[in-house]
């Protein structure tokens, strides 16, 4: 069950620059190697982000740290990153880099995935939160798997609906971007407040 307690963060890996900057990588020049290079950065980012969270949660366990003090630590990385979301909510314009998007190399877009998904605020504290919670339920780092893979799908839509649909996805792309970028922070907002419902709850028995 804990796994699938998980999955709704992905949305929140996802929400923001980070399926913004994977639209305008799909309509680059050499997108495929591009969105490849960007999902691939960050794949490594977040697997380093859960896993060493995990670790730190598992070594607090192994020294008699509480289950209940861990679930206190993932609250308090969800609430801060809702209080996070919630002061930046008016940014509805893209970073002004995003527009160089459309003619970067492939090092630049694996720079770019394995920054925004390893260390924007929002993203470490996921990775973080869901190592801990990992940790702090006993349960293996492999459980961390499909909470990775499902944030690399999303990462990977816009670049899987040009491969299907060629230029019709051109049209179609834009106007999905201008709808994530105005509705990503209550996407965000709504899953991590799931969570942290999820976390009360287990703290309460």
């Amino acid at each position: 069950m804990t796994v699938l307690e998980i999955l709704p963060l992905a949305f929140v890996m996802v929400a923001g620059p980070q399926i913004l900057s994977t639209i305008f990588l799909a309509t680059s020049e050499n997108w495929r190697r591009n969105s490849a290079a960007y999902v691939f950065g960050a794949f490594i980012s977040i697997s380093l982000v859960t896993a060493v969270a995990y670790l730190l949660g598992d070594g607090a366990t192994s020294e008699g740290a509480s289950n209940d003090t861990l679930h206190v630590i993932v609250l308090v990385l969800l609430l801060v990153a809702m209080v996070y979301v919630y002061l930046n909510r008016e940014e509805s314009e893209p970073p002004k880099w995003m527009g160089k998007l459309e003619k970067a190399s492939p090092r630049f877009s694996f720079r770019l995935g394995f920054l925004l998904l390893g260390f924007f605020p929002t993203d470490i504290l996921t990775s973080s939160a869901v190592g801990s919670y990992l940790a702090g339920h006993n349960r293996p780092l492999s459980d961390s798997i499909p909470f990775v893979l499902l944030t690399l799908l999303f990462l990977s839509l816009p670049s899987l609906t040009v491969l299907a649909f060629g230029h019709r996805a051109e049209k179609f792309l834009p106007k999905a971007r201008d709808w994530m970028n105005e509705n990503s922070w209550v996407v965000n907002e709504v899953v991590i407040l799931f969570f942290v419902g999820m976390n009360i709850s287990n703290l309460m028995g």
